[in-house]
Protein backbone atom coordinates (compact mmCIF):
# COMPACT_ATOMS: atom_id res chain seq x y z
CA UNK A 1 0.00 0.00 0.00
CA UNK A 2 1.47 3.35 -1.04
CA UNK A 3 1.93 6.08 1.54
CA UNK A 4 -0.72 8.80 1.74
CA UNK A 5 0.38 12.20 0.45
CA UNK A 6 0.32 15.07 3.00
CA UNK A 7 -2.11 17.89 2.22
CA UNK A 8 0.62 20.52 1.86
CA UNK A 9 2.54 18.36 -0.62
CA UNK A 10 -0.59 17.55 -2.62
CA UNK A 11 -1.46 21.24 -2.90
CA UNK A 12 2.09 22.14 -3.94
CA UNK A 13 2.01 19.53 -6.70
CA UNK A 14 -1.36 20.76 -7.93
CA UNK A 15 -0.19 24.38 -8.06
CA UNK A 16 3.15 23.61 -9.65
CA UNK A 17 3.11 24.72 -13.26
CA UNK A 18 -0.14 26.69 -13.04
CA UNK A 19 0.21 30.22 -14.42
CA UNK A 20 -2.20 33.17 -14.47
CA UNK A 21 -4.51 33.31 -17.46
CA UNK A 22 -3.87 36.01 -20.09
CA UNK A 23 -5.14 39.49 -19.32
CA UNK A 24 -8.16 41.08 -20.94
CA UNK A 25 -9.58 44.59 -20.74
CA UNK A 26 -13.03 44.71 -19.18
CA UNK A 27 -15.43 47.60 -18.50
CA UNK A 28 -15.15 48.72 -14.89
CA UNK A 29 -18.73 47.75 -14.09
CA UNK A 30 -18.05 44.14 -15.09
CA UNK A 31 -14.91 43.61 -12.99
CA UNK A 32 -16.40 42.77 -9.58
CA UNK A 33 -14.69 39.61 -8.34
CA UNK A 34 -12.07 39.70 -11.08
CA UNK A 35 -8.32 39.86 -10.43
CA UNK A 36 -6.19 42.80 -11.50
CA UNK A 37 -3.58 41.82 -14.08
CA UNK A 38 -1.57 45.05 -13.76
CA UNK A 39 -1.03 47.70 -11.07
CA UNK A 40 -3.56 50.52 -11.11
CA UNK A 41 -2.31 54.07 -10.82
CA UNK A 42 -4.27 57.28 -10.37
CA UNK A 43 -4.98 59.22 -13.55
CA UNK A 44 -5.94 62.27 -11.51
CA UNK A 45 -5.46 63.89 -8.11
CA UNK A 46 -8.21 63.56 -5.50
CA UNK A 47 -9.42 66.03 -4.46
CA UNK A 48 -8.13 68.07 -7.39
CA UNK A 49 -8.28 71.29 -5.38
CA UNK A 50 -8.63 72.44 -1.78
CA UNK A 51 -12.27 71.93 -0.84
CA UNK A 52 -14.55 72.40 2.11
CA UNK A 53 -15.28 69.51 4.44
CA UNK A 54 -18.37 71.25 5.88
CA UNK A 55 -21.19 73.64 5.01
CA UNK A 56 -20.48 77.20 6.08
CA UNK A 57 -18.51 80.22 4.88
CA UNK A 58 -15.07 80.49 3.29
CA UNK A 59 -13.20 83.22 5.15
CA UNK A 60 -9.81 84.63 6.01
CA UNK A 61 -9.06 83.43 9.55
CA UNK A 62 -7.46 86.76 10.41
CA UNK A 63 -10.79 88.51 9.73
CA UNK A 64 -13.14 85.92 11.26
CA UNK A 65 -12.94 86.78 14.96
CA UNK A 66 -15.97 86.49 17.21
CA UNK A 67 -18.33 89.43 16.58
CA UNK A 68 -16.70 90.55 13.32
CA UNK A 69 -19.01 91.51 10.47
CA UNK A 70 -18.06 89.98 7.12
CA UNK A 71 -19.60 90.77 3.76
CA UNK A 72 -20.86 87.72 1.81
CA UNK A 73 -19.62 88.29 -1.75
CA UNK A 74 -20.54 85.00 -3.43
CA UNK A 75 -21.19 81.28 -3.19
CA UNK A 76 -19.16 78.13 -3.88
CA UNK A 77 -21.02 74.85 -4.39
CA UNK A 78 -19.95 71.46 -5.74
CA UNK A 79 -19.84 71.85 -9.50
CA UNK A 80 -20.28 75.65 -9.25
CA UNK A 81 -17.21 77.27 -7.71
CA UNK A 82 -16.82 80.93 -6.77
CA UNK A 83 -14.62 82.53 -9.41
CA UNK A 84 -13.65 85.57 -7.36
CA UNK A 85 -11.16 86.06 -4.55
CA UNK A 86 -11.91 86.59 -0.87
CA UNK A 87 -10.54 89.91 0.27
CA UNK A 88 -10.26 91.56 3.66
CA UNK A 89 -13.55 91.52 5.57
CA UNK A 90 -15.23 89.22 3.03
CA UNK A 91 -16.73 85.71 3.02
CA UNK A 92 -18.32 83.33 0.54
CA UNK A 93 -21.11 80.89 1.29
CA UNK A 94 -19.65 77.40 0.76
CA UNK A 95 -20.99 73.85 0.75
CA UNK A 96 -19.37 70.49 1.46
CA UNK A 97 -17.08 69.40 -1.36
CA UNK A 98 -16.97 72.81 -3.02
CA UNK A 99 -13.63 74.41 -3.96
CA UNK A 100 -12.23 76.88 -1.46
CA UNK A 101 -12.05 80.32 -3.15
CA UNK A 102 -8.76 82.12 -3.57
CA UNK A 103 -7.83 84.21 -0.56
CA UNK A 104 -9.77 82.08 1.94
CA UNK A 105 -7.84 79.94 4.43
CA UNK A 106 -10.56 78.74 6.81
CA UNK A 107 -14.16 77.53 6.93
CA UNK A 108 -16.57 79.17 9.34
CA UNK A 109 -19.21 76.54 10.11
CA UNK A 110 -22.78 77.63 9.43
CA UNK A 111 -23.79 76.66 12.98
CA UNK A 112 -21.07 78.97 14.31
CA UNK A 113 -22.29 81.98 12.36
CA UNK A 114 -25.22 84.40 12.23
CA UNK A 115 -26.40 85.51 8.79
CA UNK A 116 -28.05 88.89 8.28
CA UNK A 117 -28.70 89.67 4.64
CA UNK A 118 -25.34 89.90 2.87
CA UNK A 119 -23.42 89.95 6.14
CA UNK A 120 -22.29 87.09 8.40
CA UNK A 121 -21.01 87.34 11.98
CA UNK A 122 -18.87 84.55 13.57
CA UNK A 123 -20.03 83.26 16.96
CA UNK A 124 -16.89 81.10 17.09
CA UNK A 125 -13.55 82.24 15.69
CA UNK A 126 -12.48 80.49 12.45
CA UNK A 127 -9.13 78.70 12.58
CA UNK A 128 -6.77 78.68 9.57
CA UNK A 129 -6.80 75.33 7.76
CA UNK A 130 -9.67 73.86 9.76
CA UNK A 131 -12.39 72.03 7.79
CA UNK A 132 -10.41 72.25 4.55
CA UNK A 133 -9.51 69.12 2.60
CA UNK A 134 -6.24 69.83 0.84
CA UNK A 135 -5.71 68.92 -2.81
CA UNK A 136 -4.33 65.37 -3.05
CA UNK A 137 -5.51 64.43 0.44
CA UNK A 138 -6.75 61.06 -0.87
CA UNK A 139 -4.25 60.39 -3.67
CA UNK A 140 -2.00 62.05 -6.23
CA UNK A 141 -1.95 61.53 -9.99
CA UNK A 142 0.53 58.78 -10.87
CA UNK A 143 0.34 57.11 -7.46
CA UNK A 144 -0.24 53.32 -7.56
CA UNK A 145 -3.22 52.42 -5.39
CA UNK A 146 -4.12 48.84 -6.36
CA UNK A 147 -1.56 46.10 -7.02
CA UNK A 148 -1.68 43.32 -9.57
CA UNK A 149 -3.05 40.11 -8.09
CA UNK A 150 -5.75 41.86 -6.06
CA UNK A 151 -9.26 40.51 -6.32
CA UNK A 152 -11.59 43.42 -6.86
CA UNK A 153 -14.34 44.09 -4.36
CA UNK A 154 -17.00 46.80 -4.35
CA UNK A 155 -14.68 49.21 -2.52
CA UNK A 156 -11.94 48.61 -5.08
CA UNK A 157 -14.33 49.42 -7.92
CA UNK A 158 -15.22 52.71 -6.23
CA UNK A 159 -11.52 53.53 -5.88
CA UNK A 160 -10.75 52.54 -9.49
CA UNK A 161 -13.52 54.81 -10.69
CA UNK A 162 -12.21 57.69 -8.57
CA UNK A 163 -8.74 57.08 -10.02
CA UNK A 164 -10.24 57.82 -13.44
CA UNK A 165 -10.39 54.31 -14.96
CA UNK A 166 -13.37 53.24 -17.04
CA UNK A 167 -11.90 49.82 -17.90
CA UNK A 168 -9.42 47.54 -16.17
CA UNK A 169 -6.89 44.90 -17.20
CA UNK A 170 -7.93 41.70 -15.42
CA UNK A 171 -6.98 38.04 -15.69
CA UNK A 172 -9.29 35.91 -17.79
CA UNK A 173 -11.74 33.89 -15.73
CA UNK A 174 -10.58 30.29 -15.21
CA UNK A 175 -12.99 27.86 -16.88
CA UNK A 176 -13.93 24.83 -14.79
CA UNK A 177 -15.80 21.87 -16.24
CA UNK A 178 -17.74 19.91 -13.60
CA UNK A 179 -18.80 16.29 -14.09
CA UNK A 180 -20.83 14.30 -11.57
CA UNK A 181 -20.73 10.52 -11.93
CA UNK A 182 -22.82 7.65 -10.58
CA UNK A 183 -25.87 5.55 -11.43
CA UNK A 184 -27.41 6.61 -8.13
CA UNK A 185 -27.53 10.33 -8.97
CA UNK A 186 -30.54 12.27 -10.25
CA UNK A 187 -30.98 16.00 -10.77
CA UNK A 188 -32.79 17.94 -8.03
CA UNK A 189 -36.46 18.50 -8.76
CA UNK A 190 -36.83 15.18 -10.61
CA UNK A 191 -38.30 11.89 -9.43
CA UNK A 192 -35.97 9.94 -7.16
CA UNK A 193 -35.96 6.16 -7.52
CA UNK A 194 -35.70 3.73 -4.61
CA UNK A 195 -31.93 3.31 -5.08
CA UNK A 196 -31.14 6.91 -6.03
CA UNK A 197 -30.09 10.14 -4.34
CA UNK A 198 -30.23 13.78 -5.40
CA UNK A 199 -27.00 15.12 -6.89
CA UNK A 200 -25.81 18.07 -4.81
CA UNK A 201 -22.03 18.29 -5.22
CA UNK A 202 -22.13 19.94 -8.64
CA UNK A 203 -23.98 22.93 -7.21
CA UNK A 204 -21.48 23.38 -4.39
CA UNK A 205 -18.49 23.15 -6.72
CA UNK A 206 -20.07 25.55 -9.22
CA UNK A 207 -20.67 27.93 -6.31
CA UNK A 208 -17.04 27.66 -5.25
CA UNK A 209 -15.95 28.41 -8.83
CA UNK A 210 -18.25 31.42 -9.12
CA UNK A 211 -17.24 32.67 -5.68
CA UNK A 212 -13.60 32.64 -6.75
CA UNK A 213 -14.28 34.53 -9.99
CA UNK A 214 -14.24 31.50 -12.30
CA UNK A 215 -16.64 30.27 -14.96
CA UNK A 216 -18.34 26.91 -14.36
CA UNK A 217 -19.20 24.54 -17.22
CA UNK A 218 -21.82 21.97 -16.20
CA UNK A 219 -21.17 18.60 -17.87
CA UNK A 220 -24.19 17.07 -16.15
CA UNK A 221 -24.36 13.58 -14.63
CA UNK A 222 -22.67 10.58 -16.22
CA UNK A 223 -23.79 7.06 -15.23
CA UNK A 224 -21.29 4.39 -14.21
CA UNK A 225 -20.50 3.64 -17.83
CA UNK A 226 -17.05 4.01 -19.38
CA UNK A 227 -18.34 5.37 -22.67
CA UNK A 228 -20.58 7.96 -21.03
CA UNK A 229 -17.82 9.17 -18.70
CA UNK A 230 -15.30 9.27 -21.54
CA UNK A 231 -17.67 11.32 -23.74
CA UNK A 232 -18.20 13.87 -20.95
CA UNK A 233 -14.46 14.10 -20.25
CA UNK A 234 -13.76 14.71 -23.93
CA UNK A 235 -16.34 17.54 -23.91
CA UNK A 236 -14.34 19.22 -21.17
CA UNK A 237 -11.14 19.02 -23.21
CA UNK A 238 -12.94 20.24 -26.34
CA UNK A 239 -14.19 23.24 -24.36
CA UNK A 240 -10.56 24.01 -23.41
CA UNK A 241 -11.41 23.97 -19.72
CA UNK A 242 -8.57 25.11 -17.48
CA UNK A 243 -9.72 22.63 -14.83
CA UNK A 244 -11.82 19.48 -15.08
CA UNK A 245 -13.47 18.47 -11.80
CA UNK A 246 -14.96 15.00 -11.57
CA UNK A 247 -17.21 14.10 -8.66
CA UNK A 248 -17.36 10.52 -7.42
CA UNK A 249 -15.87 7.35 -8.81
CA UNK A 250 -12.40 8.24 -7.57
CA UNK A 251 -11.94 5.27 -5.25
CA UNK A 252 -10.90 1.73 -6.20
CA UNK A 253 -14.18 -0.21 -6.18
CA UNK A 254 -15.62 -2.15 -9.12
CA UNK A 255 -17.91 0.78 -10.00
CA UNK A 256 -15.27 3.49 -9.59
CA UNK A 257 -14.53 4.07 -13.25
CA UNK A 258 -13.27 7.66 -13.32
CA UNK A 259 -9.61 6.89 -12.78
CA UNK A 260 -9.26 4.29 -15.59
CA UNK A 261 -11.32 6.43 -17.98
CA UNK A 262 -9.14 9.48 -17.31
CA UNK A 263 -6.03 7.42 -17.98
CA UNK A 264 -7.56 6.12 -21.22
CA UNK A 265 -8.30 9.73 -22.21
CA UNK A 266 -4.61 10.63 -21.85
CA UNK A 267 -4.64 12.20 -18.39
CA UNK A 268 -1.32 11.75 -16.59
CA UNK A 269 -2.39 11.12 -12.99
CA UNK A 270 -0.06 12.42 -10.33
CA UNK A 271 -1.64 11.06 -7.14
CA UNK A 272 -4.93 9.68 -5.81
CA UNK A 273 -4.60 9.25 -2.06
CA UNK A 274 -4.21 12.09 0.47
CA UNK A 275 -3.55 11.92 4.21
CA UNK A 276 -6.65 13.91 5.14
CA UNK A 277 -10.10 13.41 6.58
CA UNK A 278 -12.51 13.88 4.89
CA UNK A 279 -11.26 13.54 1.32
CA UNK A 280 -8.70 10.73 1.28
CA UNK A 281 -9.69 9.32 -2.19
CA UNK A 282 -8.89 12.45 -4.19
CA UNK A 283 -6.83 12.36 -7.35
CA UNK A 284 -5.07 14.93 -9.49
CA UNK A 285 -3.45 14.92 -12.89
CA UNK A 286 -3.05 16.83 -16.13
CA UNK A 287 -3.72 16.58 -19.80
CA UNK A 288 -1.99 19.34 -21.70
CA UNK A 289 -2.98 22.66 -20.17
CA UNK A 290 -5.96 21.18 -18.30
CA UNK A 291 -5.65 20.39 -14.59
CA UNK A 292 -7.81 17.42 -13.60
CA UNK A 293 -9.10 17.07 -10.03
CA UNK A 294 -11.05 13.94 -9.10
CA UNK A 295 -13.01 14.79 -5.96
CA UNK A 296 -14.69 12.20 -3.74
CA UNK A 297 -18.42 11.59 -4.05
CA UNK A 298 -19.27 12.23 -0.40
CA UNK A 299 -20.57 15.82 -0.23
CA UNK A 300 -18.44 17.04 2.67
CA UNK A 301 -15.32 15.37 1.26
CA UNK A 302 -15.90 17.02 -2.11
CA UNK A 303 -16.41 20.49 -0.65
CA UNK A 304 -13.47 20.30 1.77
CA UNK A 305 -11.21 19.11 -1.06
CA UNK A 306 -12.50 21.98 -3.20
CA UNK A 307 -11.54 24.45 -0.48
CA UNK A 308 -8.06 23.01 -0.04
CA UNK A 309 -7.14 22.30 -3.67
CA UNK A 310 -9.58 23.77 -6.20
CA UNK A 311 -9.71 27.22 -4.60
CA UNK A 312 -5.90 27.66 -4.56
CA UNK A 313 -5.73 26.47 -8.19
CA UNK A 314 -8.40 28.98 -9.22
CA UNK A 315 -6.61 31.76 -7.40
CA UNK A 316 -3.28 30.96 -8.99
CA UNK A 317 -4.85 30.81 -12.44
CA UNK A 318 -6.39 34.21 -11.69
CA UNK A 319 -3.06 35.68 -10.63
CA UNK A 320 -4.18 36.15 -7.04
CA UNK A 321 -1.49 36.99 -4.51
CA UNK A 322 -3.29 34.97 -1.80
CA UNK A 323 -3.54 31.58 -3.49
CA UNK A 324 -3.05 29.39 -0.43
CA UNK A 325 -5.77 29.59 2.25
CA UNK A 326 -4.39 30.81 5.57
CA UNK A 327 -5.12 29.24 8.94
CA UNK A 328 -6.12 31.34 11.95
CA UNK A 329 -5.29 30.63 15.59
CA UNK A 330 -8.20 29.87 17.89
CA UNK A 331 -9.05 27.97 21.08
CA UNK A 332 -10.76 24.61 21.41
CA UNK A 333 -14.36 24.75 22.57
CA UNK A 334 -14.30 21.20 23.90
CA UNK A 335 -11.92 18.34 24.64
CA UNK A 336 -10.55 16.49 21.61
CA UNK A 337 -9.17 12.94 21.41
CA UNK A 338 -5.79 12.15 19.86
CA UNK A 339 -5.73 12.25 16.06
CA UNK A 340 -4.46 9.49 13.77
CA UNK A 341 -2.06 9.79 10.80
CA UNK A 342 -4.43 11.91 8.70
CA UNK A 343 -4.91 15.68 8.82
CA UNK A 344 -8.43 16.29 10.07
CA UNK A 345 -10.80 19.05 8.91
CA UNK A 346 -13.71 19.08 11.34
CA UNK A 347 -16.88 21.11 10.92
CA UNK A 348 -17.15 23.50 13.85
CA UNK A 349 -19.03 26.44 15.32
CA UNK A 350 -17.14 29.65 15.96
CA UNK A 351 -17.62 31.87 19.00
CA UNK A 352 -15.61 34.33 21.10
CA UNK A 353 -14.40 33.86 24.68
CA UNK A 354 -14.28 36.50 27.43
CA UNK A 355 -10.84 37.59 26.23
CA UNK A 356 -12.13 38.20 22.70
CA UNK A 357 -10.36 35.14 21.26
CA UNK A 358 -12.06 32.92 18.65
CA UNK A 359 -13.25 29.56 19.96
CA UNK A 360 -13.86 26.60 17.63
CA UNK A 361 -16.23 23.89 18.86
CA UNK A 362 -16.26 20.80 16.67
CA UNK A 363 -19.66 19.26 16.02
CA UNK A 364 -20.08 15.83 17.65
CA UNK A 365 -20.95 14.13 14.35
CA UNK A 366 -18.44 14.48 11.50
CA UNK A 367 -19.73 11.95 8.95
CA UNK A 368 -18.62 13.02 5.44
CA UNK A 369 -22.06 12.33 3.97
CA UNK A 370 -23.83 14.89 6.18
CA UNK A 371 -24.45 18.26 4.56
CA UNK A 372 -26.44 19.79 7.42
CA UNK A 373 -23.46 20.13 9.81
CA UNK A 374 -21.40 21.62 6.98
CA UNK A 375 -24.13 24.16 6.25
CA UNK A 376 -24.20 25.06 9.96
CA UNK A 377 -20.41 25.24 10.29
CA UNK A 378 -18.64 28.58 10.54
CA UNK A 379 -15.13 27.16 10.23
CA UNK A 380 -13.12 23.98 9.84
CA UNK A 381 -11.12 22.95 12.89
CA UNK A 382 -7.79 21.69 11.56
CA UNK A 383 -5.96 18.97 13.49
CA UNK A 384 -2.51 17.93 12.36
CA UNK A 385 -1.63 14.27 11.86
CA UNK A 386 -0.86 12.42 15.09
CA UNK A 387 -2.00 15.33 17.26
CA UNK A 388 -2.20 14.33 20.94
CA UNK A 389 -5.39 14.64 22.93
CA UNK A 390 -6.25 18.25 23.75
CA UNK A 391 -8.45 20.03 26.27
CA UNK A 392 -11.01 22.79 25.90
CA UNK A 393 -9.18 26.12 25.88
CA UNK A 394 -6.04 24.72 24.26
CA UNK A 395 -4.71 26.50 21.14
CA UNK A 396 -5.82 25.21 17.74
CA UNK A 397 -5.95 26.26 14.09
CA UNK A 398 -9.04 26.95 12.01
CA UNK A 399 -9.84 27.50 8.36
CA UNK A 400 -12.66 30.02 8.04
CA UNK A 401 -15.31 29.17 5.47
CA UNK A 402 -15.44 31.92 2.85
CA UNK A 403 -18.63 33.48 1.57
CA UNK A 404 -20.48 32.33 -0.50
CA UNK A 405 -19.52 28.76 0.50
Amino acid sequence: MSALLPVVDARARILDGLNPKPAETVALGDTLGRTLAAPLAALRTQPPWDCSAMDGYAVRAADAAVGARLKVVGESAAGRSFAGEIGAGEAARIFTGAPVPKGADAILLQEDATRDGDAVTPREAAVAGRHIRRAGLDFQAGETLLDAGRRLGARDLALAAALGHGALSVARRPRVAILATGDELVAPGTDVGPDQIVASNSFAIAGVVAGEGGEAIDLGIAPDDRAAIRAAVERAFAAEADILVTLGGASVGDHDLVRPVLEEAGVALDFWKIAMRPGKPMMAGRKGATLVLGLPGNPVSAIVCALLFLVPALRKLSGRADATPGLRPARLGRDMPANDHREDYMRAALSVDDAGRPVATAFPRQDSSMLRPLADAECLLVRAPNSPAASAGDPCLILELPYPL
